[in-house]
């Protein structure tokens, strides 16, 4: 059974939901998370860290939504508008992980994305 989810705290999508959840061996995929906070406003303009914590935000209301945590994340696709801020995206990073095992993880540095004032996109896979 798939089960399409588009929680209250995360701004409305248009054209995809935010989370897949497949029952039996639960896999969890999550959409591309940008910085908008539930009502759809742009954080951290010009900020990539306080981006990613917004990212990671969106991401831990996703994984909520069908029992999960971030101990549930196998893994991480981050794009980067700018890869030379990876440090700001690993200090997010890990104050969302905490001290627990990290997850796969791929990087890769885009030329834009779905808005210009946007410096990363994180989609994740879980499993419960």
């Amino acid at each position: 059974m798939i089960n399409f989810i588009n929680p209250a705290e995360v701004s409305t999508p248009t054209g995809y939901s935010h989370v897949a959840e497949v029952r039996g061996g639960r896999l969890i995929y999550v959409s591309g998370q940008i910085a908008l906070d539930s009502k759809g406003k742009l954080v951290g303009k010009g900020d990539l860290e306080a981006q990613a914590d917004q990212v990671f935000r969106n991401l831990g209301a996703a994984l909520a939504s069908v029992g999960c945590t971030v101990r549930n994340i196998v893994k991480f696709t981050v794009f980067m508008r700018d890869v030379k801020d990876v440090a700001a995206y690993r200090r997010a990073r890990d104050r969302f992980m905490g001290d627990g095992p990290r997850p796969a993880s791929t990087l890769v540095e885009v030329s834009s994305l779905v808005s210009e004032d946007l410096l990363i996109e994180i989609e994740a896979v879980a499993a419960a």
